[in-house]
């Protein structure tokens, strides 16, 4: 099967079987999704969606998190994963997107990526989500599933990755099929043990057809 073929039919079942895929994170605006995004960082969306609310309470907007104390934010995120970094990265999203974007998160990834906190990844998945752009982003889960599906061909970081990805998938798709690869990967393509028995697409995945063989 050449990969062109694979990326195909691992298309069709997800558009067939997971006509809708979103993000598992909770947010109405751009603001809240990139605090939230940041807060992912080596995080599960579900502890961050236990501290958001109360976040978001005291800081609704990017002005009022900008005016915030360091520590206040610290002591309102500190259950996440790495939270003084988290913490001090916050705080300066929101100064600098007040201070040269006036309050209003920018759409293009370029722009995103100026802000502390923000790196691809995450600059990615804002402007996918939030704004619907052809943004691909590359998380754990990502490159997982690209590299044991045979999507990605000896890639070694997760831009090599995103690249190769984005090149095989119509750009109308792109949004989703972020969503697809990482819940594929969350719930099914787990990295310790795959539920292979139970994957909708092991008869695609190149990991798998190639660990059939060999035990044949």
């Amino acid at each position: 099967m050449t990969r062109k073929e694979r990326f195909a039919k691992i298309i069709d079942y997800f558009k067939v079987n997971m006509p809708v895929a979103e993000t598992e994170l909770d947010y109405s605006t751009p603001y809240e999704l990139i605090v939230a995004t940041i807060l992912s960082a080596q995080c599960t969306d579900k502890r961050v969606n236990m501290l958001t609310p109360a976040f978001f309470k005291k800081y609704p907007t990017p002005n009022d998190l900008a005016n915030a104390e360091v520590p206040d934010i610290f002591q309102l995120i500190r259950s996440c994963s790495y939270p003084n970094s988290k913490a001090n990265h916050l705080s300066g999203m929101a100064k600098m997107l007040v201070t040269d974007f006036g309050g209003i998160v920018p759409s293009d990834i370029n722009q995103l990526q100026k802000l502390p906190g923000v790196g691809r990844k995450t600059a990615n998945v804002v402007a996918s989500v939030a704004f619907k752009k052809p943004a691909l982003a590359v998380d754990t889960h990502v490159f997982r599933v690209a590299k044991r599906l045979g999507l990605s061909y000896n890639a070694k970081t997760p831009l090599e990755t995103e690249k190769q990805l984005v090149a095989h998938i119509p750009e109308e798709l792109i949004p989703i099929a972020h969503h697809w690869l990482i819940l594929h990967g969350r719930y099914v393509c787990i990295a310790r043990k795959p539920k292979c028995l139970e994957c909708g697409v092991s008869e695609f995945c190149k990991e798998y057809n190639l660990k059939k063989k060999k035990s044949q």
